[in-house]
């Protein structure tokens, strides 16, 4: 008899901000409904001081130390590597307004096209209380089930 192993979906949270700004900590509880667990990635390149980082990450750390569902590190990659070396199975992004959808489609239709990565985007309390039309509109186009993006 064999068994089954079960697949583990993980997504990855490329956070390049502070875990303290409005909305991280609810895009990380929403993406922990969908997923069985989640990478908060800290990119660190030239135009972040490696002391910033430093910090971002150990104040992440802490957030989420009690949480065994969320991995927080630093990668010195392409976003796309870092999904393929994690064995992800999307990359989410959170919206706190109308105009992050702007700037995070453009990523998320590089991604898609180039490397076939998956983006989804969670709307960020307090700022977003609802998704306009025009969201969900960009959501759909990306054939995205939005009835599990809100409550």
């Amino acid at each position: 008899m064999t068994t089954k192993k079960k697949t583990i979906h993980t997504a990855l949270f490329p956070g390049s901000f502070d875990p303290f700004t409005i909305g991280h900590a609810d895009i990380v509880r929403r993406a922990l409904r969908l997923f069985d667990g989640v990478i908060i990635a800290i990119g660190v390149n030239s135009d972040k001081s490696e002391k910033n980082c430093e910090e971002r990450l150990e104040h992440l750390r802490a957030l989420y130390a009690d949480n065994p569902r969320v991995e927080v590190l630093a990668y010195h990659t392409l976003t796309a590597d870092l999904v393929a070396q994690k064995n992800a199975s999307c990359i989410i992004r959170g919206i706190r307004n109308e105009s992050d959808l702007a700037y995070e489609s453009q990523i998320a239709q590089v991604n898609f096209s180039l490397f076939g990565i998956e983006t989804i985007w969670l709307p960020a309390d307090p700022e977003l209380k609802e998704l306009s039309s025009t969201v969900v509109r960009e959501l759909q186009r990306f054939g995205k089930d939005i009835s599990k993006l809100v409550p």
